[in-house]
């Protein structure tokens, strides 16, 4: 059954489509909505993601024996990430992590819940833990600023741009200029019965998902089915320093990371790209970015910022020249991109090093 969120019947409301359809794009004024977001003054409606609960005393010793990251001590009320990875080290599920000193809540993507749910069912073998996909009874609503209304729910708190115990940046840029520092996050947890009444308690105006993904794209944030595809590994989105730790037990796709860690390169490489805008349009998720004739990746999510104008995602080659001017290919129309990088092309193979941009987090 297609999910249609109760807040799409509000005055101006127009539903997104791809991975936001069921909840509202925009509800009439987008810059506007993106502005008050920015400002903590609004809310996103995020209804449309997927819960997942894994319950029991072995639940977070046994997210960590299944996942590329260390929750086993996770305090109650602390947000992490995780992955959960292939064999060759690829990206399958990228799950928001919280728990409540009971219960592990598990925030995904909105088509990943029955996914993810069905995979650590088969997964439980004797372990005391229960598992269930509790998308329907629940709703998520972001923002960028706590809510004072909403101290009953619970909330993750994004933990980009830090870097966490055990993870690596793979920025060259100095960590106090991440923009991602810009971009507080919580998305909070609310009972699906009750989210119209929380939106009208808290005292905020909606914003659509169109103001959530530009400031997103704008904090270098990746997002699982935008910037990954069946190849993408956690190298090439900066995710080591969020979702991985590089020193914890064994679990499927660590050789890889490892691997690509200490000794390679990854293949791609996350860069922000700022787009001519004269042509007053932007260019669809999917398109080509060339360097010269030569095509040397794709353009992954878009959006009109409020501040910045036409701004993008893109995953290309390592070997593109960091310091080119690319061109975004949309079915013809060219548009001028000014790249700014994210994942610096020599990022990993930090066996060896004495020095470089590769840090780890501060003691």
């Amino acid at each position: 059954m297609t999910y249609v969120s109760p807040l799409l019947s509000r005055h101006g409301a127009v539903e997104a489509g791809g991975l936001d359809a069921g909840v509202a794009a925009h509800y009439g004024d987008p810059l506007r909505e993106q502005r008050e977001l920015a400002r903590g003054k609004a809310v996103t409606d995020l209804s449309h993601r997927g819960v997942v609960t894994v319950s029991g005393p072995d639940r977070l010793s046994w997210l960590t024996t299944l996942s590329s990251q260390s929750v086993s001590n996770l305090r109650p009320g602390d947000s992490s990430e995780l992955l959960l990875l292939t064999i060759q080290g690829r990206i399958e599920h990228d799950a928001r992590i919280l728990d409540d000193g009971t219960t592990a809540w598990l925030i995904v993507e909105a088509d990943e819940a029955p996914a993810l749910a069905g995979f650590l069912e088969r997964m439980k073998f004797m372990l005391r833990v229960e598992v269930a996909d509790v998308s329907a009874q629940w709703a998520v609503a972001g923002t960028t600023a706590p809510v004072a209304a909403w101290t009953d729910y619970l909330a993750w708190t994004d933990p980009w741009p830090n870097i966490g115990p055990g993870g690596f940046a793979y920025t060259a840029a100095p960590e106090d200029s991440h923009p991602g520092r810009d971009r507080p996050w919580h998305e909070y947890l609310i009972p699906a019965r009750e989210l119209e009444q929380a939106v009208e308690l808290s005292g905020l105006t909606l914003a659509g998902t169109m103001a959530s993904e530009a400031l997103r794209i704008a904090a270098w944030r990746p997002r699982l089915g935008a910037e990954t595809d069946e190849k993408t590994i956690p190298h090439e989105l900066d995710l080591i320093r969020t979702a991985v730790h590089l020193s914890k037990g064994c679990y499927k796709g660590q050789e890889t990371v490892a691997r690509v860690h200490n000794l390679g390169h990854p293949p791609r490489r996350l860069v922000f790209l700022q787009l001519d805008g004269s042509q007053h349009t932007l260019p669809a998720p999917g398109s080509a970015v060339l360097l010269g004739e030569r095509n040397v990746g794709t353009v992954t999510s878009v959006a009109q910022h409020y501040e910045m104008g036409a701004v993008a995602l893109a995953v290309i080659k390592r070997s593109a020249d960091p310091d080119a001017q690319l061109v975004v290919d949309d079915d013809g129309e060219p548009y001028a991109a000014a790249q700014e990088t994210i994942v610096a092309p020599d990022a990993g193979k930090v066996v060896g090093r004495s020095t470089g941009f590769l840090r780890p987090p501060r003691a």
